[in-house]
């Protein structure tokens, strides 16, 4: 790994630490399915989208409340000193990339057969609070730029 991806990376794993997020991988529901309840939340207060949530009737809805949870919890480990009614938590980003594709067979007329693509997703959900103060933007192109330069 040269130095310029390597720094990346660890400037990448140093922004997570302070993030609050939680990943729900190979979801079986379609990826499709899932954005429409994930539009439905983006943006929203976390006491709000699982409210939301609670009362939607489509299948992702269930485990798109469970993943919210988990996210909370997250975020409560990661700030142990604030009360979660205090902070003004809200989804910040909320994503559905598509995941494993199982292939299956239906049997069609005269011999043939269909292809079935039960379809799965991977779901990621980041919190951010509101009432936090914005940290000074670090100029960390440049200085990634600074020390490729040194180093040639």
């Amino acid at each position: 790994m040269g130095v310029k991806s390597r720094t990346r990376a660890e400037y990448r794993k140093e922004l997570k630490k302070e993030v609050a997020y939680a990943t729900l991988n190979n979801n079986p529901t379609s990826p499709r399915k899932a954005r429409l309840v994930a539009d439905l939340i983006r943006g929203k207060q976390v006491e709000e989208a699982l409210h939301i949530l609670k009362n939607n009737a489509k299948q992702p809805a269930e485990r798109m409340r469970k993943l919210l949870l988990s996210a909370i919890s997250n975020w409560q480990a990661k700030n142990e000193g604030q009360k979660i009614e205090e902070a003004d938590l809200f989804i910040s980003e909320i994503y559905v990339d598509g995941g494993r594709m199982l292939k299956r067979i239906a049997t069609a007329p005269q011999g043939r057969a269909y292809r079935i693509r039960k379809r799965s997703n991977h779901i990621t959900i980041l919190l951010e609070d509101r009432n936090k103060p914005e940290p000074e933007p670090v100029e960390q192109e440049e200085e990634i730029e600074d020390q490729t330069n040194e180093n040639q």
